[in-house]
């Protein structure tokens, strides 16, 4: 019996946040902060697929290098950009250039942070927020396992309206739900949607 499934596009590069996003939001007053939830799983899966990433902060590097300590070598650090800061889509454009990126098509940026995702959307890629982490939550992985299910539920949902006003595509609490998520981006590439 023939194959019948769709063939659904690859993905082109991935963006990520350093902080909030790839390291515990903590990270920025634990030094000892390390990855989140899935982010080693994710990067690795994404490695094994041969899709470039890159992460992005506006840390100075005598900070972020640190903070990046536990990720992959292979990952691509991307400081801030002269003269333009988030939300300008400079820095976007920065990592895809660094990763020898030819085309916007399939290009992903993932974050906690509301002005790295706005610069995402300016540069014209596909986003997926973060609502469990990042500023918008403001609380590290150890301090969001400490609260109650009521009080993670409105933190959530009012990340997630917060998210979804700014234009994000998707949005998922933590990493360990990035697979689904690209699954559903992919697809919706496939039908022909465009970010």
């Amino acid at each position: 019996m023939p194959d019948t499934a769709p063939c659904v596009p690859s993905f082109t590069a991935l963006l990520f946040g350093l902080s909030g996003c790839l390291v515990d939001f903590g990270a920025r007053t634990e030094p000892d902060a390390g990855p989140t939830p899935g982010a080693l799983q994710a990067l690795k899966r994404l490695h094994h697929q041969g899709v470039p990433c890159a992460w992005l902060d506006e840390l100075d590097a005598a900070l972020a290098e640190p903070l990046a300590a536990p990720l992959p070598r292979w990952i691509k650090p991307v400081g801030a950009t002269e003269g333009n800061p988030w939300p300008a889509p400079d820095a976007c454009w920065q990592a895809l250039m660094e990763l020898k990126v030819s085309r916007l098509d399939g290009c992903v940026l993932v974050s906690g942070n509301p002005r790295l995702l706005q610069s995402g959307l300016n540069a014209g890629l596909w986003t997926v927020g973060l609502a469990s982490c990042g500023p918008l939550c403001g609380l590290s992985a150890s301090e969001w396992q400490d609260l109650d299910s009521r009080d993670r539920d409105l933190r959530r949902g009012k990340a997630t309206l917060h998210l979804f006003a700014l234009g994000v595509h998707s949005v998922i609490d933590h990493l360990e739900e990035l697979d689904t998520c690209l699954a559903d981006i992919a697809l919706r590439r496939f039908k022909g949607e465009k970010p």
